[in-house]
């Protein structure tokens, strides 16, 4: 089950690479971007990433999005990310299907309303979600006419329409209501039946719900502070966090085999 037994103080983003075959995912903050058996360091916090090209990646930092050269290491700033703002981070991304890439915002010590989500598409960064506290769960159904997103404390995932260009139309309603539970949902992935795949804080699970928001099944993980899912295939992958705990297992990457497939990550288009 252990995929990488390297410690992440706040594991986040994982990142299936369709064409590279290979896993990427951060430590926030540790400032770093692994790979298995590899890892990059930045400057700031980095959160999340989508692939533009075999090589290339779109990468979030706490005040920017920016290219990164796989290859290299190399960096080009795109655009700024609340780089006035000190007290906010990024946290939680992915690539919709019309090649945009959302990326939500969180304080670094998760103060209330200083969340948001954006998206990035074709060169423009725009809000579209505010006052938010923990920013997560982006992720989209294989319909791609609907998105998914969490304000983490809130206890609920919530759904949007897409309009054929990714922007988001209408308003959102809650598509799985955790409210009065003990499960507090961070990132998610769907899968492409429309599975919704939600790593659950706290309780080291992933919990599965099918496309009307029922639960199906739970993954139990060894690190209580599970984050992200994301998918390769059937191979189901979970990043976790280790600050303030110290489990042995806390912290570390996991790979579960399951009898589900995930979408391909989508790519993102820069222009």
């Amino acid at each position: 089950m252990i995929f990488d037994d390297t410690r992440c103080e706040l594991g986040e983003g994982p990142l299936w690479h369709p064409l590279r075959q290979q896993l990427f995912w951060f430590d926030i903050l540790g400032k770093r971007l692994h790979t298995k058996g590899q890892h990059w360091d930045f400057d700031d916090h980095v959160s999340a990433a989508g692939w533009i090209d075999h090589d290339t990646l779109i990468v979030a930092s706490s005040r920017a999005l920016m290219t990164f050269d796989i290859i290299t290491g190399d960096t080009e700033h795109l655009c700024d990310l609340e780089a006035d703002n000190p007290v906010t981070r990024s946290n939680d991304g992915r690539a919709d299907p019309q090649g945009g890439f959302w990326i939500g915002t969180m304080g670094m010590d998760a103060e209330m309303g200083a969340g948001t989500i954006y998206r990035y598409y074709r060169g423009e960064l725009r809000v579209l979600f505010a006052d938010l506290q923990i920013t997560n769960a982006i992720c989209f159904a294989p319909s791609e006419q609907t998105a998914y997103f969490t304000d983490t404390n809130t206890q609920m995932i919530m759904a949007i329409d897409l309009d054929p260009d990714g922007w988001p139309t209408g308003d959102p309603r809650i598509h799985i209501d955790l409210r009065g539970t003990d499960f507090r949902p961070d990132g998610a992935v769907a899968d492409e039946a429309g599975n919704l795949f939600s790593a659950q804080w706290g309780v080291g699970r992933i919990a599965v719900y099918d496309p009307n928001g029922t639960l199906i099944e739970a993954f139990d993980l060894p690190a209580i502070q599970s984050s992200c899912p994301a998918f390769g295939g059937q191979t189901l992958y979970c990043t976790s966090a280790a600050v303030g705990r110290d489990g042995p297992d806390d912290g570390k990457t996991f790979a579960i085999q399951t009898r589900y497939t995930g979408q391909t990550e989508h790519q993102v288009i820069l222009r």
